[in-house]
């Protein structure tokens, strides 16, 4: 017996990879030329070498192999260079797939820093990953039916940690099984459950290697039989003869089964696999027999499962609601309840977005091989648009694929001539291959493309005639062409009267350069003198100039975060829904790739709008910070100007406070301190951590937006001022800002310091403590600020703080929020406490607040503090408690 193991065993080991039919498995990070058979699994891996060119192999830390048996987790690769990085592995197109993939981070890199980024699959936002925690792999798996005999699995650095990845896998389905409408299917949180088992299963007791986890609700009962694997009627779906051999029922036999969940979103569709058997043989008096409710609705009727055979009912379409719910209910003929072995439920995701047209993937892919090109390009090229490769731009028409546009390899280090798969690229509108050294002849076959209206081939090498049809085009005023600075290159038919001149040129230059010697020294003599006295005042004004162009030009150069009018257009699906007006002009909202912005497009009337455009673009460009709204980017095209922001899905903090803002409650005292924290650590930001300072100079609780987790953010920097960087104190400057949170101080003296801010946050604070408006009126006592100083003489906190708070709050937070609030308004600018000081007690503020309502449980960590006391010594503090 142990001679028959022993050969059985090495006859498992000598198994060559992928030979599982319809199975890649690929160990991420392996040694290059390894493959192997995972013993607990008896699956085989290889190694992802000839899968991807870039990323750095590591292993996780030892400790952490030994929390781990299964060798495809102990290796993985990172991305530490590049934006996107890509696998590409052959499949065969039209069958579907399970795609999995793999992530342990495992402290490989010894830094303990858990990343998040995004994985693309081709030209598809598949997913965010988040690694929440070190030692536990996750997966993200799909079912999908790929359009070509590739896919690309793509992992982005987003910015917050180097992306990884630990295996990939997938694995080959039925073409009849998990079919759809449209789009692929996400398998929801995990949720594939062999019900009645205590434990999970993959691979051999499921022949797909899908993961079969563990859920037991309490109120419901297990159930078990012996069920041997030749015994098991099977379907398409095969879930197995272990996975089947348990089931549940409801603890209460006359109580329906019930399945439910709450989507995120309402509008999201889901589809449902149920798998049924029965583990009884029912005698002639027994009857199992019941309804399916889907939501309320009967979903299927008279419900029987079969003995020892596998049913599965599954949804045709997809479901969608605020809640989803199925219901397992016993009919009146049956005497057992409800029975069920297992379920799956899948969300439905569009990884359908076309991909580039295959004859531009493969011009730019040959491109890229025979220049050599150092780029970030891999990947789709055009998809998705967010992260369109380095140098090109391409067009977008709704379902058709996108076509490269524009190439620019200018300054690229090209060398050779310049090659036919360009002429591949039939939508080409602009080529730039200028300062490079490309060589030979300028090729007919850029005649043949018949939408290039740029051509820009200057600084090259490039000799012999220019085409003639491309000359003509330049002539007529249809095609751009650049072609200075190739000093063998010359228009058709004119090559040969140049060489003919060659014999002459030389004797009438030495003629004439001796000539113009002799007159140019006695010259030069006389205005050498003259040239010495204005030689610095001509340099300075040349430095001067130069200085200013280039201010002027580092606003326009920006290109990474541009967009054209064209782009807005689309993006804002023509200016369909409004969700804001100002000043400067209306917000809509829009979508870049499915996520969500807010763009604000410049009014004609504005006043002083295009100065206030071009303020808040480069401040944007270059500052950035949790509590800042990011700038996405910018559109400035002919009389169109517009902002392109991340949307904050909870508007503004005074549409809260008022009440307008009807799709949440009013904000509970906690909520409140935490914006003002937020808010606070963003002018603490624009004053200490930019250099040199920022002042927003429009602080005020309608610039000041808050995301769907209700984090605060600072909007708005048309009016911000650039503390200069001579040691002056001020900015002299006209007063700009909203009435009611002017600085008193600046208003009357035309001095702009960062006090200013101070005081505007103040403002803000006091309508965060009060719901107070900030002016009544016209009277001569109209502000909050004197309002609320009136008030605190009577020592009555509950009086000041909003009413419809109903005194649910810390009264010595609340105290301590007035103080500081107070501290602000302070009219001597002197005496209002400095940014980095107004956050520090914000935070211990909002601490004794969450030691009330959350008892030291943890909390939100964003705002977790040790106790830290500041003295805010100003004479202007509320004295009356």
């Amino acid at each position: 017996m142990w001679i028959t193991f022993y050969v059985a065993f090495l006859a498992l080991l000598l198994i060559p990879a992928h030979a599982q039919p319809g199975f890649i498995s690929i160990d991420c990070g392996a040694e290059a030329g390894v493959s192997y058979t995972e013993q607990s699994l008896t699956i085989n891996y290889v190694s992802d070498e000839n899968f991807i060119n870039t990323g750095v192999r590591g292993t996780i830390a030892s400790e952490e192999i030994n929390r781990n048996n299964q060798q495809q987790l102990w290796n993985l690769r990172s991305f530490p260079e590049g934006k996107r990085n890509c696998y590409k592995i052959n499949v065969t197109r039209g069958s579907n797939y399970l795609i999995r993939t793999t992530f342990l981070y495992g402290n490989y890199d010894g830094r303990n820093m858990l990343p998040m980024f995004d994985l693309l699959l081709g030209a598809n936002v598949w997913d965010t990953v988040t690694i929440e925690n070190a030692s536990l792999d996750q997966s993200k798996e799909i079912i999908h039916v790929p359009s070509l005999d590739f896919i690309q699995i793509c992992l982005v650095n987003t910015g917050n940690g180097t992306p990884f990845i630990t295996a990939i896998e997938l694995r080959t389905l039925k073409n009849d099984t998990y079919v759809t409408q449209f789009g692929s299917l996400e398998l929801y949180k995990n949720w594939r459950f062999d019900l009645g088992s205590n434990r999970s299963y993959r691979y051999w007791v499921d022949v797909y290697d899908r993961f079969w986890y563990v859920w037991i609700p309490d109120d419901w009962t297990k159930l078990s039989a012996s069920i041997p694997d030749d015994s098991l009627k099977q379907n398409d779906y095969r879930p197995g003869a272990t996975i089947m051999s348990t089931a549940v029922t409801p603890a209460n036999d006359s109580a329906p089964l019930v399945i439910r969940w709450e989507p995120k979103d309402e509008t999201e569709e889901f589809y449902v696999y149920l798998h049924f058997t029965e583990l009884q043989a029912l005698t002639g008096n027994q009857t199992r027999e019941f309804n399916i409710m889907s939501n309320g609705k009967l979903w299927f009727p008279n419900c029987s499962p079969e003995y020892m055979k596998v049913n599965t009912l599954y949804s045709k379409s997809g479901t969608s609601g605020k809640e989803i719910k199925f219901s397992l209910e016993r009919t009146e003929n049956s005497t057992l309840p409800p029975i069920i072995s297992a379920f799956e439920i899948y969300r439905v995701i569009d990884l359908q977005k076309p991909e580039t047209l295959q004859g531009d993937v493969d011009a730019i892919t040959s491109i890229k091989s025979v220049y050599g090109v150092k780029r970030d390009w891999e990947g789709d090229p055009c998809a998705p648009a967010a992260y369109l490769w380095d140098g090109l731009n391409c067009s977008y028409n709704g379902i058709e694929s996108p076509r490269i546009t524009a190439l620019n390899l200018s300054s690229s280090g090209l060398s050779g001539k310049i090659d036919p798969s360009i002429s591949k690229l039939t939508m080409l509108e602009k080529l730039d291959l200028s300062n490079n050294n490309l060589n030979g002849e300028v090729p007919d076959f850029l005649i043949h493309l018949q939408h290039l209206k740029i051509l820009n081939l200057e600084k090259n090498d490039l000799s012999g005639s220019i085409p003639s049809a491309l000359i003509e085009k330049s002539h007529e005023g249809s095609l751009s062409l650049s072609v200075d600075q190739n000093p063998y290159l010359c228009e058709s038919g004119q090559c040969n009267v140049t060489k003919k001149k060659n014999i002459v040129t030389p004797i009438v230059v030495s003629i004439c350069g001796v000539l113009i010697l002799l007159i140019a020294v006695p010259i030069l003599w006389i205005i050498k003198r003259k040239k010495s006295k204005d030689s610095v005042a001509v340099n300075h004004q040349n430095e001067i100039s130069q200085q200013s162009t280039e201010k002027d030009d580092s606003f326009l150069q920006r290109k990474s975060q541009m967009y054209s009018y064209y782009d807005v257009l689309q993006i804002t699906n023509n200016f369909n829904r409004i969700i804001g007006k100002g000043g400067f002009g209306t917000v809509y909202l829009g979508f870049i790739d499915e996520t969500p912005v807010a763009v604000k497009m410049l009014s004609p009337s504005a006043v002083h709008g295009y100065q206030q455009f071009q303020a808040e673009v480069k401040l944007l460009i270059r500052v950035h910070h949790k509590n800042l709204t990011s700038l996405i980017g910018y559109c400035n095209e002919g009389s169109n100007q517009g902002l392109i922001y991340e949307y904050m899905a909870k508007g503004n903090l005074r549409e809260h406070l008022s009440g307008k803002y009807n799709e949440s409650p009013f904000l509970s005292w906690k909520e409140r301190l935490r914006v003002a924290v937020d808010a606070a650590q963003g002018l603490e930001y624009l004053q200490n951590g930019c250099k040199p300072p920022i002042i927003h100079r429009d602080v005020k609780s309608a610039n000041i937006l808050l995301d769907e987790h209700f984090q605060a953010k600072l909007s708005d920097f048309g009016l911000s001022k650039v503390v200069p960087d001579d040691g002056a104190s001020h900015v002299s400057t006209i007063v700009a800002g909203t009435l009611g949170y002017l600085d008193p101080h600046y208003h009357s003296s035309n001095r702009l310091t960062q006090k200013s801010d101070v005081y505007s946050f103040g403002v803000v604070l006091l309508e965060i403590i009060t719901n107070q408006s900030v002016m009544a009126g016209n009277e001569e006592n109209g502000h909050i600020s004197e309002r609320v100083s009136s008030m605190i003489s009577t020592g009555d906190i509950r009086a000041i703080v909003d009413s419809r708070l109903e005194g649910n709050f810390d009264i010595n937070s609340a105290w301590k929020a007035l103080e500081i609030a107070m501290a602000c308004v302070s009219p001597n600018p002197n005496e209002r406490p400095m940014m980095s000081v107004v956050v520090i007690e914000l935070q211990a503020t909002l601490a004794t607040e969450l030691a009330r309502t959350e008892h030291n449980n943890g909390g939100d960590s964003r705002y977790s503090v040790a106790a830290v006391s500041v003295d805010l010594d100003t004479e202007f503090m509320p004295l009356a408690r």
